[in-house]
């Protein structure tokens, strides 16, 4: 009798642990599940500053990927650039790509690519001319391999307006954002 209540909690230990095994082994499936994605196709960035309001506002967090990217207007990137912004990642949108002409109207603060004036409804307000038009010349044609980039916020934007940033190689695109995550208040994707 004594041995038949030994040997129950010998196969209750066994199964005790043999479960907490399992449980072991799928957490360490799930955890680097998540290492590999996170190291190669996607990436968690936060914002600082308030150069993308209102489309990101200041330390909201971001899912970022630069899988298979290509470059294309109206897209917000995360880029860095040697020498600039202490070479902390930024966040901009891409405004014109390789081959575009860009040109800002002196008068109305309008954004021109290739002539067309662009419809805006994501930025906060037009470009105060009188001192926020940046130290470039105008029209400005993008070179080939290359993007054109302003913040949402354009008065409190150092963007390609400025010589400082100017027109951003392709190579410094760290990824297009995909998803704000935080505050989750607004998760979802950005426009």
């Amino acid at each position: 009798m004594q041995e038949t209540q030994t040997e129950g909690k010998k196969k209750q230990e066994g199964r005790f642990s043999s479960e907490l095994f399992g449980w072991g082994e799928s957490l360490m499936v799930v955890l680097i599940f998540f290492v590999v994605v996170f190291t190669f196709f996607v990436r968690l960035i936060g914002v600082d500053g308030t150069s993308m309001y209102p489309t990101l506002e200041d330390r909201s967090i971001m899912l970022v990927s630069n899988w298979s990217y290509e470059p294309e207007k109206g897209d917000i990137v995360v880029l860095r650039k040697e020498g600039f912004y202490r070479d902390q990642p930024i966040v901009k949108r891409i405004i014109a790509v390789g081959g575009d002409t860009v040109d800002i109207d002196p008068v109305t603060g309008d954004v021109l690519v290739n002539g067309a004036v662009l419809d805006e409804p994501y930025i906060a307000e037009k470009i105060n001319t009188l001192e926020k038009m940046g130290d470039m010349v105008y029209p400005q044609t993008v070179p080939e391999g290359s993007v054109f980039v302003m913040g949402d916020n354009r008065n409190y934007s150092t963007d390609s307006r400025w010589s400082q940033l100017g027109m951003v190689d392709e190579r410094y695109i760290l990824g297009h954002v995909l998803r704000v995550v935080y505050p989750l208040d607004r998760f979802g994707s950005v426009a």
